[in-house]
């Protein structure tokens, strides 16, 4: 017998070891970094007679944490993966499983290797050895095979996320809890994951199965991923708002709505509200700087379009938005808030539709009895009806966005724009602050007047499944400003045309009767003012009859609209609306650009 100590150098004392046993511990140093021994090959080599400690937490204590725990050592074994004998890493430096076939653990990963970010495993078990039968000789050697089983995020087409489990097998009841520890030590640190969340189901938006989505689909990966939920089933129309203001909300992480896009709206509000209502903000000023929530909101789709989520995840998947609310992802998002004489009306985080839009919704709003055929049904008598609307749109540009409307730059995940136009943004911010400029000063608002079929302003690209560019494919989520787009007067054919484009890849703003602008804030007065819109009509009334007095074609007398706030009517037809940057934040992390485009681009 020869004498051999295992040292967290690799020096060599006071143990009896075999010659063999020696040879293969030898064989295995130079696999960790810092030159340290890979002691988990090692172990997985050994029988079980070579006392080793089982947990990572018994090797600090006696010693080894000083020299490898701390130095983002590589583990690295060779385990079982489905009868094949794999060489398995984890490297806590770049936070990353990965395993491959290998007859041994020193062997290079190949094509057919395999990983997963230990920030998309969703938790680690012990795996159930009763029963168990796999082909393979050696497989079958083993007296008592020990695993743990990894639950984590699989990729699927069309930004689709799929939960996925891998076992790992080895012989050593040791090397398998050292693995199961080490893994959950990781999770632990996860600090951006959520441990409770309020979860609000609208059991009667869209078809009627948020609930039955719910329960099938997002509840038992919260349960595996180990989040406590506390379900709230809505009643009635701002049920949710309503609870959102007098609940306790500090014991939660993070509040999730499954439905479509009112109850996501419904949500905002309440989280907005009670956010500066805490913070003694007035929501009535328009000119107020809002606070910004600290809890984050997932949206479970459950809804008839579900834009809000298509637009920030990229697929109106219920597993995937699960899966992305359990890894904790969190995405800044923009917010407007429209006001009318000094009194906020709603906030908005997708479309705020006047004219087309506008008509289309407060027709179907009739139409609650035909169902979601409704907006089929009043969106043709819309476009067949062709009317257009006069008024005046007065702007201010956002000087301080790094991209346009039309760069065909879209927002994905770790936007660019969105964190350089946010940066620059405080800066303008900050100069105003210490009285060096006033941005409203410097900057001149532009008017456009004339007669329009709609004028849209969009905080996000607005796709979903009928649209997968929206009707704005390049605006972005986090830029602190809204792509204003006004469609002028023109034929039913060329109106159709542009309408059409919505759903390919054509530029849709290449027509002489579209314009898009880029803007912080917006006003809107039609030319027939109500006796209440004075406030407005007071601002805007010297630049009407300027610019009219040019365009004799503008004096023409046209009814009102509506203006469609996210689904929501608004019957105020003069309105003011400001871009509030990244005011709250999303269990999302945008969409994931397509690896092909990535290497083309």
């Amino acid at each position: 017998m020869q004498v051999a100590h295992i040292t967290a150098h690799g020096e060599k004392d006071n143990v009896v070891m075999t010659p063999g046993r020696q040879k293969k511990l030898e064989e295995s140093q130079g696999l960790c970094c810092s030159g340290c021994l890979d002691w988990s090959w090692a172990l997985g080599q050994c029988d079980s007679s070579l006392a080793l400690p089982a947990t990572a937490r018994e090797l600090a204590g006696q010693g080894w944490a000083g020299s490898c725990l701390h130095q983002a050592w590589p583990l690295r074994s060779q385990l079982w993966v489905k009868a094949q004998l794999c060489a398995v890493s984890l490297e806590p430096a770049r936070e990353l499983l990965r395993w491959w076939r290998s007859s041994g653990p020193a062997g290079d990963p190949g094509a057919d290797a395999c990983s997963v970010p230990v920030s998309e495993i969703i938790s680690v078990e012990e795996a159930d050895a009763h029963g168990k039968h796999c082909p393979g000789g050696k497989w079958q050697k083993m007296e008592k095979p020990h695993g743990f089983t990894v639950h984590c995020v699989k990729r699927a087409r069309r930004h689709r996320w799929k939960g996925a489990q891998v076992t790992f097998w080895c012989p050593d009841e040791q090397l398998c809890h050292l693995w199961l520890q080490t893994l959950c030590e990781l999770l632990r640190k996860l600090t951006c994951r959520p441990k409770h969340l309020l979860v609000f189901i609208n059991p009667f938006g869209g078809k009627g199965q948020a609930r039955r989505v719910y329960e099938r689909k997002v509840a038992p990966l919260f349960a595996l991923a180990g989040i406590s939920t506390e379900v709230v089933v809505t009643e009635r129309a701002n049920h949710a708002k309503e609870s959102l203001y007098e609940m306790n909300l500090d014991k939660y992480d993070g509040i999730v709505c499954v439905g479509g896009d009112g109850m996501f709206s419904e949500i905002l509000h309440g989280l907005i509200g009670r956010t500066q209502r805490n913070a003694g903000v007035d929501q009535n000023h328009p000119r107020a700087a809002l606070v910004p929530s600290p809890l984050r909101i997932g949206i479970i789709p459950a809804g008839s379009t579900d834009c809000v989520c298509y637009s920030t995840v990229g697929t109106n998947d219920a597993e995937t938005s699960a899966l992305h609310i359990i890894v904790g992802d969190s995405l800044a998002m923009d917010v407007s808030a429209v006001h009318h004489n000094s009194t906020l009306l709603r906030y908005c985080v997708s479309l705020l539709g006047y004219g087309f839009y506008g008509d289309i919704i407060k027709d179907s709003e009739k139409k609650r009895w035909m169902g979601l055929v409704r907006y089929d049904f009043s969106g043709l008598k819309t476009f067949l009806s062709h009317h257009c609307y006069e008024g005046m749109v007065s702007f201010l540009p956002a000087q301080h966005t790094v991209g346009s409307p039309r760069d065909q730059k879209p927002c994905r995940a770790g936007c660019f724009v969105c964190r350089q136009s946010k940066q620059q943004l405080e800066e303008e911010q900050k100069r105003s602050l210490y009285g060096l400029e006033n941005a409203e000063e410097v900057e001149e608002w532009k008017v456009v007047c004339g007669k329009f079929l709609a004028i849209n302003a969009t905080n996000m690209s607005c796709a979903c499944p009928r649209s997968p560019g929206g009707l704005s494919p390049a605006a972005h989520l986090g830029d602190g400003s809204s792509d204003l787009i006004l469609i002028r007067k023109c034929s039913r054919f060329n109106f159709l045309r542009f309408l059409v484009r919505h759903t390919n890849q054509q530029d849709q703003f290449d027509f002489t009767f579209v314009e898009v602008y880029r803007v912080r804030k917006f006003q809107f007065m039609s030319k027939s003012l109500d006796d209440e819109d004075s406030d407005l009509r007071e601002g805007g009334k010297k630049r009407f009859a300027q610019l009219c007095s040019h365009h004799p074609a503008c004096c023409c007398t046209v009814s009102n609209s509506s203006w469609n706030c996210d689904g929501e009517v608004l019957n105020s037809s003069a309105i003011e609306v400001r871009t509030h940057c990244q005011l709250v934040r999303l269990f999302a992390r945008g969409i994931e650009e397509d690896p092909k485009r990535a290497s083309q681009s």
